[in-house]
């Protein structure tokens, strides 16, 4: 699933899949999330690396013609396959690649070692 490839922050790991937009219900403002597949999720976690709180991992995210840095976190309650992450996307990259709720988008999200 995923491919390495140097950076200019060191190793990094490319991820491309499509996923569906939603909404984190436990809060009341809007959090929105794609879910990496659990191969993709799989990988990251057994990468030894310094996570940053609620054990997020650094990442650069693309999406249409948006890319930014960000963080992936592994979703509340995921347990029985393992660990899923997630990557919120916030307002601003919904709006600029017109995607609403539910939508499916192609995503690259590339890990740094």
């Amino acid at each position: 699933m995923g491919e390495s490839a140097e950076g200019a922050l060191g190793a990094e790991t490319r991820y491309e899949f499509t996923a569906e937009l939603w909404r984190w219900e436990a809060r009341a403002d809007e959090w929105v999330f794609v879910r990496l597949p659990q191969d993709a999720s799989d990988e990251i976690a057994a990468v030894p690396r310094p996570r940053a709180g609620f054990g997020a991992v650094k990442v650069t995210a693309s999406i249409g013609g948006s890319r930014w840095t960000t963080s992936i976190f592994p979703e509340p309650g995921a347990d029985g396959e393992g660990v899923r992450y997630v990557l919120p996307l916030k307002k601003a990259v919904r709006v600029r690649e017109g995607l609403e709720l539910g939508d499916e988008v192609r995503v690259a999200v590339e890990t740094h070692h």
